[in-house]
């Protein structure tokens, strides 16, 4: 690690008061030396991170890290602050701050040495030792491994430090193996004492980045395993790549715990077996709640069915998170899974109506009348493909809610109550209760301790009987007939809808697209609107709720390329060329396109964009303006009723919400502009190309 930090890489007396100052404190160090070439490029990318998840751990210290095309070597930068910086952690600021800069293309050794760095920040003694450290040279040997501290106070933490830091750094060239031994063997050893085998796991950990929080989490279930005197295995999955754990060892194991933010690979290895299902964080933090979880699922004689693999949006959530935050995840992964079916219905249908006329829902079953050669019969074809498409929004949406709650086991049930709520009229509202319902029972029933001979057969057979049986029952006869009543009086009214009551709905729902930029709240939203056309025969209302909502989601990433166009001195380079992409991302309605710049000033920006998406809605729904296709921007103009005043409607809503970022932009003291305007560029660059349309 000698060429990874030096002297110059330490900062003992850091002065920032937000994470976004301390890292570009940090790295204007790496600039310096020629270590980063970009500095806005590479804090974007720092950024980009930082909004997938936190950096901050107990115990203060944060990690800021990623891997960036703008970073020549790995470096490490450390600072230390008295006063703290929040990088989000539970127990309060961060004193000691670790900025890992990793290349784009690095070596596996390198980032081997650096995720040694990562786990010996569980260990106090090192942590110990750089906080009572008087000068950087020395904090920079303390990193290292060097023995030659240069402080009387340092000495005793650096003597031990080497034996702690450097170890890691020589046996990581297998992080998975590196990580077996110390669990196998102090396992053994308790039970062997006791008499009896001792309890096994196998756990995998990773993070986005693959460079930190996955070493750390390892760090953290080993520590907590020798202490509980079970025998637990770790496989790493990082950005070296990973060391799969001997077919012979997850065998052997009572439980698995996996803590990861990016899908498991090759999750098949750990089916069958007692598992927990956590965020890799929840490693880190709180290790031995895991595994006396594991403990007990274990002794209850829960075990897992899934070969999927599952993303944080998929999984019930952390244990340590409120019901809000899993029933949303829960939520929006049935919101994810369905609005493919939607998009690629909507259009069908709307090709159909453009190229047969609104009268193609008349049409005769193609299967019986069919014309190569004539455009009614191509037409009838989309159309109808499309209607097939959009049968499956409810049964999807209500399938993979349940999914969300109780992985695989949940599909079954969830599908047929979705489609119950389909055959009984229930619609969207239907689907969600029915989405919630199956994943309750089966949650339920996986939670009852059978017998070892039955548990083969319960993911195959018995869950799913019982779950739809169930299920099937409380759609048809319980609460089937109150929410299809609820989902007419619903449809009802939007039809009723007319004059000031409809603008103000279009107000409304404008404001939520543009709030959180393909967020919950956009979705629910987008949602909304789609439940409405997701017929085959549409009332106009709810073309026209769809009309203002795609116009609205239209405006914050129109808005910001207007903006980045007329005031570019008012925004970064990094800014700017984001403001390129945003034409094409806003033309397509992904309001995503907006996001680097919301991340990087939302107190500007997103209500600027609510003001334009309001404005935008308002209008859409005063001009009348409807719409047969949930999506496609303005590639779908000629499916629009009253096109040009629809895209009046977005002009204005445009032109409003950059006017409005301009303005509140240009009010800024030049100080605070050259201080915080970079390092919030940084943030919003963050997101940069890299962010995707938000559809999970």
């Amino acid at each position: 690690m000698s060429d990874m930090i030096t002297a110059d890489l330490v900062d003992l007396d850091l002065s920032a008061d937000s994470k976004e100052a301390a890292a570009r404190a940090l790295a204007e160090r790496m600039v310096s030396l020629g270590r980063v070439t970009d500095l806005d490029g590479f804090l974007a990318d720092v950024a980009a991170r930082e909004a997938q998840m936190p950096t901050g751990l107990d115990g203060g210290i944060g990690i800021p890290h990623c891997r960036s095309a703008h970073v020549t070597e790995p470096t490490l930068a450390f600072g230390r602050s008295a006063a703290g910086v929040d990088f989000g952690a539970a127990d309060g600021p961060a004193d000691l701050i670790f900025l890992i800069a990793a290349p784009a293309g690095a070596d596996d050794a390198h980032l081997t040495i650096l995720s040694s760095l990562a786990r010996q920040l569980m260990n106090s003694e090192f942590t110990d030792a750089l906080r009572s450290v008087g000068d950087a040279e020395t904090a920079a040997a303390l990193i290292r491994g060097d023995e030659t501290p240069a402080t009387p106070a340092a000495e005793g933490a650096a003597s031990a430090s080497p034996n702690t830091a450097a170890a890691p750094a020589a046996a990581s060239a297998g992080t998975a193996a590196a990580s077996t031994g110390a669990g196998s063997d102090t396992g053994s050893g308790a039970g062997s004492e006791a008499g009896e085998r001792p309890f096994r796991i196998v756990a995998v950990t990773s993070c986005p980045t693959g460079i930190a929080h996955t070493y750390m989490a390892a760090e953290s279930l080993e520590n907590a395993g020798r202490e509980a005197g079970v025998e637990l295995v770790v496989e790493t999955q990082g950005s070296a790549g990973f060391t799969r754990l001997d077919p012979e060892v997850i065998a052997a194991a009572d439980g698995v715990i996996f803590a990861h933010d990016v899908p498991v690979r090759e999750k098949d290895r750990f089916a069958g077996k007692p598992t927990v299902d956590v965020g890799v964080k929840a490693g880190i933090n709180r290790p031995a709640e895991l595994i006396g979880e594991v403990r007990e699922r274990a002794a209850r004689g829960e075990v897992t069915s899934g070969s999927a693999p599952s993303t944080p949006v998929e999984r019930a959530g952390d244990a340590g998170e409120g019901y809000g935050t899993k029933l949303r995840k829960w939520l929006m992964s049935g919101v994810s899974y369905m609005v493919p079916f939607v998009a690629a219905g909507g259009l069908l249908i709307a090709l159909g109506f453009a190229i047969g006329g609104y009268k193609v829902n008349k049409a005769p079953s193609v299967m019986d009348h069919f014309v190569w050669t004539q455009g009614d019969s191509w037409a009838a074809l989309l159309f109808q493909i499309g209607v097939v498409s959009f049968g499956f929004l409810v049964p999807v949406l209500a399938g993979y809610i349940a999914y969300g709650m109780a992985d695989r086991p949940g599909l079954v049930p969830g599908f047929v109550g979705g489609m119950i709520a389909s055959t009984i009229n229930a619609g969207f509202l239907g689907g969600l209760v029915a989405g919630l319902l199956a994943g309750g029972v089966v949650m339920g029933i996986q939670k009852i301790n059978i017998p070892t001979a039955l548990r083969g057969i319960m993911p195959v057979v018995v869950i799913p009987l019982i779950s739809s049986a169930i299920v099937g029952f409380l759609m048809f006869v319980v609460v089937g007939k109150p929410i299809a009543s609820a989902q007419k009086g619903m449809t009802d009214w939007l039809n009723g809808l007319s004059g000031s009551n409809a603008i103000l709905l279009g107000a409304l729902l404008g404001l939520m697209m543009c709030f959180d930029l393909g967020g919950p709240v956009n979705k629910v939203a987008y949602t909304f609107a789609t439940a409405g056309i997701a017929v085959s025969n549409p009332s106009d209302s709810a073309m026209k709720i769809m009309a203002a909502v795609m116009a609205a989601g239209m405006v914050p990433p129109l808005a910001m390329a207007l903006a980045t166009t007329v005031r570019g001195k008012l925004f970064t380079q990094t800014e700017r060329e984001n403001g390129k992409a945003a034409w094409v991302l806003g033309a397509s309605f992904i309001s995503e396109g907006a996001i680097p710049f919301a991340a990087a000033d939302p107190l500007r920006v997103i209500p600027s964009s609510m003001v334009g998406g309001a404005i935008t809605g308002s209008l859409s729904m005063a001009f009348g303006a409807t719409l047969r296709a949930p999506h496609g921007g303005i590639f779908v103009v000629p499916l629009i009723g009253n096109p040009f005043l629809y895209l009046i409607a977005i002009a204005v809503g445009v032109c409003a919400t950059a006017a409005l970022v301009v303005i509140l932009k240009g009010m800024r003291k030049p100080a605070q502009q050259t201080m915080a305007g970079g390092s919030a560029a940084g943030a919003a660059a963050g997101t940069k190309g890299d962010r995707q349309p938000v559809a999970a």
